[in-house]
């Protein structure tokens, strides 16, 4: 192998310390989920809502500490694609890559549209595209710059939060009773909403595709993915009481932009563009993020000719995957300018609990010299990963199963081929 092509196909360089495995980590949960996802939860599981928080948080934990013992013992980009091929056999990690690459390639579009919709709603695809060319060339350049963007992206995200909390607490209409649990909050609905609001919390999982580029990944990455979870969970659940304190269960389900509903609410609107522009830049941190989780999982199947060898290329400057960056780039750019995928991901969200319940199998077949986690824990994850898919809305299930199949027969039609 020449010199050119072992820089090509090198290994990325480790730049990330805790501290920026943590934002980075942050900057992907804390994103334009919470900013809008309390609605769709609150519509189904009404007076539930903090129940269905409650239960996402359990198997985000369980999840997060599966994929922080993984990510320490292969400390590769890819993420559970890795640990699947690793622990279970290389079918089960191509078909996490596979669901993983693109249902998050759709959630980068509809995260792009996001930005574009609050930042100007008249020319919201344009701005899409412009929001997706400047993430990527700032992951081009190494993602130590991108670490650097996302504090940035997330002090403000946190402020503004902080902001909406203190207005509904302070404002004088915040009630204790709009918390109480009614007969309106079933059982289904408890699920359903768990099921939206997980993926609020999903973001732990860019720390593990980014371990070839974090320092001392066995330390590292244990430490990282819970710190940034566990802050997650008390910033949301601080966010839900306050709201749902102020609109109540029935006014959160029938208003389209809660957190500005609710500071309008606790009388101080002047705060409500403030949240629209936090919500903008929350949106950003999302979608860098979210940029580079999918190609450092395209990296790693590249490595191994699941998708083009060309894109498993590492830049000898910059030492990052630079041709996967530009074509995930340009794929999301397209369907931000010519789509608007915001109301047909449901498939992404099924494929994200399909990505982890791959991730807590891989981690029950750990040695307790591995590191492996209590056993209830990948037990509880898998399970909770499978009964939160399957209780999404049935167009979810349905867009999210025919995705998996297609992945699985182009896998079987590639094995045959190779055999032949």
């Amino acid at each position: 192998m020449g010199a050119r092509e072992s820089a090509e196909a090198g290994e990325l360089k480790r730049n990330l310390g805790v501290f920026d495995a943590v934002v980075i980590g942050l900057g992907s949960m804390i994103g334009a989920g919470i900013f809008a996802a309390l609605t769709p939860a609150a519509s189904v599981a009404g007076s539930g809502l903090l129940l269905g928080l409650a239960l996402a948080a359990v198997v985000a934990y369980c999840n997060a500490t599966s994929s922080a013992r993984l990510a320490a013992r292969y400390p590769q980009s890819g993420g559970t694609y890795v640990y699947g091929r690793e622990r279970l056999g290389d079918f089960w990690g191509y078909l996490a890559g596979w669901g993983f690459v693109v249902g998050k390639t759709a959630s980068c579009a509809a995260m792009a549209l996001t930005v574009g919709t609050y930042v100007w709603p008249g020319q919201a695809h344009a701005v899409a595209v412009a929001a997706v060319v400047a993430l990527t060339a700032v992951n081009y350049v190494g993602v130590q710059k991108s670490a650097w963007l996302t504090r940035g992206i997330v002090a403000v995200v946190l402020a503004v939060l902080a902001a909406v909390v203190t207005a509904c607490v302070t404002g004088g209409i915040a009630r204790a009773a709009r918390l109480d649990v009614g007969a309106d909050a079933t059982f289904g609905g408890v699920l359903q909403a768990a099921g939206l609001l997980f993926f609020a919390f999903a973001g732990y999982a860019r720390i593990a595709t980014l371990g070839e580029e974090v320092r001392d990944p066995k330390r590292t990455i244990p430490r990282a993915i819970p710190l940034a979870l566990g802050i997650t969970l008390v910033v949301y659940a601080a966010v839900a009481v306050a709201v749902l304190a102020v609109l109540g269960p029935d006014r959160l389900a029938h208003t389209a932009d809660p957190l500005a509903e609710a500071v309008r609410a606790a009388g101080v609107p002047g705060l409500a563009p403030v949240v629209r522009a936090g919500a903008a830049v929350a949106a950003m941190g999302s979608l860098l993020a979210l940029i580079l989780g999918v190609s450092r999982t395209t990296l790693a199947m590249a490595r191994d000719r699941h998708l083009p060898h060309a894109l498993a290329s590492v830049h000898p400057r910059f030492k990052v995957p630079h041709r996967a960056e530009l074509v995930v780039g340009a794929v999301v750019a397209v369907l931000a300018a010519t789509t608007d995928v915001r109301g047909a991901i449901g498939f992404s969200s099924f494929g994200v609990l399909a990505y982890y319940a791959i991730a807590n199998a891989s981690a029950r077949t750990l040695t307790p010299a591995e590191g492996r986690p209590a056993r209830i824990v990948p037990i509880v994850g898998t399970a909770g990963c499978l009964v939160l898919a399957f209780a999404l809305p049935l167009a979810s299930v349905l867009w999210g199963a025919a995705v998996i199949a297609a992945g699985a027969a182009a896998y079987g039609l590639r094995k045959t081929a190779t055999r032949d």
